[in-house]
């Protein structure tokens, strides 16, 4: 029972909150805000979450090197820093993964819609254009969002790396686990270097998106 009630619980869940993100886009609608508007603000949040994130994660590596780097003082107080960090930079990932599953919800009931209403012109020039347009924009928002994909895929190998390294401190917190991390941080550094760049070209894809958006 518990294996077939599992399944529909799940499809539930969708079903409803599919019909409560239609219910927000009509709602918005009916105030004068289309979809259109809906997608460029999230964009910007995405960025914003993106920079915000670029800023944290850095901060969690120079804590990271000033661990390995210990020589004397209350290395408590240095493992507590870190961990810190490493719970902020956490928190600004689920950030951006939120930002980025917003942004792409109302895009596909952006272009759904655009789609189905091709069907309703009687004017085929009118029809025509209207489909270019949903063409250039669909290969737009493609482009930003395997940039925004790549990003959020660069998340992960910082986050365990930091993890990793912050469990084992927790449970070997004296000289000779910080001699053992050392030779983490090259591996931490390059990580981070990989998630700045893909962040970095993800906000410029947004930047070309919004400009087109807006044009």
């Amino acid at each position: 029972m518990k294996l077939i009630l599992k399944p529909l619980l799940a499809m539930a869940a969708i079903v409803l909150l599919t019909a409560c993100q239609s219910a927000y886009y009509g709602a918005m609608e009916r105030l004068g805000v289309a979809k259109r508007d809906i997608i460029v603000d999230r964009v910007e949040e995405a960025q914003d979450a993106q920079q915000e994130g670029q800023e944290q994660f850095q901060n969690a590596l120079e804590q990271f090197r000033s661990v390995v780097n210990f020589d004397g003082g209350d290395l408590q107080q240095v493992y507590d820093r870190l961990d810190a960090e490493f719970q902020r930079s956490e928190q600004a990932a689920d950030r951006i993964r939120d930002r980025i599953e917003a942004v792409e919800d109302v895009a596909d009931a952006l272009f759904d819609e655009w789609e189905d209403e091709l069907d309703l012109y009687t004017n085929q020039q009118l029809r025509r254009d209207s489909e270019q347009q949903l063409r250039a924009t669909r290969d737009r928002y493609d482009q930003l969002a395997r940039a925004m994909q790549r990003s959020e895929a660069t998340l992960d190998p910082v986050l365990d790396s930091l993890r990793d390294n912050v469990l084992y401190l927790k449970h070997n917190l004296n000289a000779r686990a910080i001699a053992s991390i050392r030779g983490e941080l090259d591996t931490i550094d390059a990580d981070v270097d990989e998630l700045m760049a893909a962040m970095e070209a993800a906000i410029a894809e947004s930047d070309r998106f919004i400009a087109q958006m807006r044009s």
